[in-house]
């Protein structure tokens, strides 16, 4: 494995776990040479599964292209990496589930969206506005609107103004 810090191919493995629901192991490791550590995950290598792009090519599916996706979108929230690791892995999960070989991209980040919106606001908006293509500042406040009108009918509702 090579060092993300220094690029040496020789490491030592300080901790294995298993990791999510057992479907990955987790590899806390550390470089021979600059004795920084890092961190390695290893999947089971099962089917391969296609995305179906909106021009109709198809790719494989690729976490690190959904990572990166929603790393933007959490840019400065606090979501830690486990939590956006996460969220692709149950969106992976929920795709098997169904045992199918091919997936819309549109599938897939639907599924994002649903939850990042249940994780956090601010990085479901993010995401969504660039998912979504938001092709004015409308459609980004309607998005908006939704999010605020829910917060406030929860905050209502704890007060005693609702429910009664």
């Amino acid at each position: 494995m090579k060092c993300p810090y220094c690029g040496y191919q020789e490491d030592k493995v300080v901790d294995s776990r298993l990791s999510y629901e057992g479907k990955a192991i987790r590899r806390r490791r550390e470089c021979l040479r600059c004795k920084k550590r890092f961190t390695t995950y290893e999947y089971i290598e099962e089917t391969s599964l296609l995305v179906i792009k909106k021009d109709g090519q198809r790719q494989p599916f690729d976490r690190k292209k959904i990572l990166n996706g929603i790393i933007k979108a959490c840019e400065k929230r606090p979501v830690s990496i486990e939590k956006m690791e996460e969220i692709i892995s149950q969106v992976e999960r929920e795709v098997m589930k169904k045992h199918i070989r091919e997936i819309p991209s549109t599938r897939i980040g639907e599924l994002v969206i649903d939850k990042l919106k249940a994780l956090d606001d601010v990085a479901y908006v993010r995401f969504a506005s660039v998912y979504r293509q938001f092709k004015d500042v409308s459609q980004f406040m309607e998005e908006l609107k939704g999010i605020l009108i829910k917060k406030n009918a929860g905050t209502r509702y704890k007060k005693g103004v609702l429910g009664k």
